[in-house]
């Protein structure tokens, strides 16, 4: 797997655009910037064939439609309870005063747990992470030994669970039960930061122990 990590906003949130030899590429969380992120895969030369939404908050949504719209893909998940998240996207945009989204919703929700999605010559199993959102999930690719889950696990750190819908305890049960069960050598992309692994966290996470 090739990975392109590209912060965007503000927020500096980690996009990535992943993609395999024969440039089947997909993109992970685009949360603005649009063209920067247009720029970077043509300049790659990349074939992109899907969006894919670990949760429904502006800074990881907010170039979706502008990317579906110049390449002509889908947009898939999160799981559809974040989908109070999306209607309210101008609403996020005033409170945060970056730019002016207006609401959608994905192409395709992914509420299946486990449900395994093949897109660019991957497959991702769909893990349903709530608690920073109640519709978070986590693209879990096992034979690359990465994840991109988004807000739920930091280095030494976990998301945030303060906004509307949002769960301590949810959150804690999904790193424990979910994340913590999978590999200690699977590294995590976050939605921000840097990258880190379940073994690191597991022993080094003061938050979760």
């Amino acid at each position: 797997m090739n990975i392109d990590i590209i912060p965007v906003t503000a927020f500096q949130q980690n996009c990535s655009i992943i993609w395999n030899d024969e440039k089947q590429a997909a993109i992970i969380d685009p949360g603005g910037d649009a063209p920067k992120l247009i720029k970077r895969i043509e300049e790659l030369d990349l074939n992109l064939q899907a969006i894919l939404l670990t949760h429904g908050h502006l800074d990881h949504v907010g170039a979706a439609t502008k990317l579906k719209e110049h390449f002509g893909v889908e947009i898939i998940g999160p799981n559809s309870l974040d989908k109070y998240w999306f209607d309210a996207l101008p609403q996020q945009s005033r409170q945060f005063g970056l730019f002016e989204v207006e609401a959608f919703e994905p192409d395709r929700w992914l509420d299946t747990e486990s449900e395994i999605l093949k897109i660019a010559g991957f497959e991702f199993e769909i893990l349903h992470l709530p608690g920073h959102t109640p519709g978070h999930i986590g693209f879990i690719e096992h034979q690359q030994k990465i994840a991109f889950t988004g807000d739920v696990l930091f280095k030494q750190g976990i998301g945030r669970t303060d906004f509307p819908g949002g769960s301590y305890d949810d959150l804690i049960q999904s790193i424990k039960q979910k994340m913590y069960q999978l590999p200690d050598d699977i590294l995590v992309l976050a939605g921000h930061g840097l990258h880190t692994t379940i073994g690191y966290e597991k022993e080094n996470n003061p938050f979760v122990k």
